[in-house]
């Protein structure tokens, strides 16, 4: 693996909202689906940066204890995107490659911030590797900051 930095992101303002954004709960009838999207999202990153499995996800039990947290936005039976929100920390935001490019990001940002919003005032965080620029400007624009950058190396 080669070494790389992340940047530790932290969002302390108000709520905002996703006009007519409606995500729903992770169901397993769609474990297929994600699978795919979110190997797709990452493996690019994954391989530049080293870090094996280039695929990581690859059975429904990785997503034990998680599953409650993980929320998708759909077109009918497909998957746009999704989001994971654990406590204050947003993890995992991904589109389907079909449909990036188009503001999907910034809608799931946007509802993630406003679900979490929902029942705490603390600083909002989220990590994102330096690589991965287009995250790393969605997440500025949006009003996060980089608290921290470290260096991983292994």
């Amino acid at each position: 693996m080669k070494s790389f930095y992340v940047y530790e992101m932290e969002y302390t303002g108000e709520s905002v909202t996703a006009d007519n954004v409606k995500l729903l709960p992770f169901c397993d009838k769609y474990y297929s689906q994600y699978e795919r999207i979110y190997n797709e999202c990452f493996f690019d990153m994954r391989k530049a940066l080293d870090i094996e499995p280039y695929n990581f996800l690859y059975d429904i039990q990785q997503l034990n204890g998680k599953k409650e947290n993980i929320f998708l936005l759909m077109e009918g039976e497909t998957i746009v995107g999704s989001v994971g929100c654990f406590g204050a920390e947003i993890d995992d935001l991904i589109v389907n490659k079909r449909y990036q490019g188009k503001g999907f990001g910034k809608q799931l940002l946007i509802w993630a911030i406003g679900h979490i919003r929902e029942y705490t005032c603390e600083p909002i965080t989220l990590t994102v590797a330096e690589w991965n620029k287009r995250a790393v400007g969605l997440y500025t624009h949006n009003g996060f900051v980089i608290k921290s950058k470290e260096l991983i190396s292994r």
